[in-house]
């Protein structure tokens, strides 16, 4: 849904009707921040779980090809460069997960900053601001993507007993906070 209401904003954003523009970013930054906070939680579920099993499943390191920010490019180079140095598949996994987890939070707290700015017209630089909003996504994405192969890759080396306690402690994560989808002034005349 995130990824939807980004791309109306995009779409109503080149039509030129930018008050419904600044009001679609403003929903994509509440979804983008709910499934952050479901992401960043999972990881956590993740490691907790992993600490009990003996059987960590092996990790390629990130990309940071797949990236388009800098800041997201610089913690997937730093992923690649210890995952060279740490020569324990264990300490491979955690370290991915870790960084997933600080990306994940790093890009909703970008993309909220950005999305908020453009939403009240605040932004000095339009062309520039939808431009980060757009990189932002795709980085976001590709966590996404990159926290989905974590999640598969451990529930093939997850012992069929610990599924129940797995889907206890998914259940048990903390609930995201409610969606603030409010109607949003604009300082536009009608």
């Amino acid at each position: 849904m995130m990824s939807v209401a980004l791309d109306d904003a995009l779409s109503l954003r080149s039509r030129g009707e930018l008050v419904c523009a600044r009001q679609q970013v403003a929903i994509a930054a509440d979804l983008l921040e709910a499934l952050s906070a479901s992401l960043t939680s999972f990881c956590t579920a993740v490691q907790c779980r992993s600490r009990s099993i003996s059987a960590i499943p092996a990790v390629r390191p990130l990309n940071s090809t797949f990236f388009r920010g800098n800041p997201a490019r610089s913690a997937a180079s730093w992923n690649e460069i210890i995952h060279h140095i740490r020569f324990r598949g264990r300490s491979r996994f955690f370290h991915k997960l870790r960084i997933l987890s600080e990306m994940l939070r790093q890009l909703e707290e970008d993309f909220h900053e950005a999305a908020g700015d453009i939403a009240k017209g605040m932004d000095t630089q339009p062309i520039a601001s939808w431009l980060t909003l757009d990189e932002l996504h795709y980085d976001f994405n590709t966590c996404l993507r990159e926290t989905e192969v974590m999640l598969k890759s451990f529930l093939r080396a997850l012992p069929s007993e610990q599924l129940h306690g797995l889907a206890y402690d998914l259940d048990a994560l903390p609930t995201a906070k409610p969606l603030r989808l409010k109607a949003r002034l604009s300082g536009a005349i009608a």
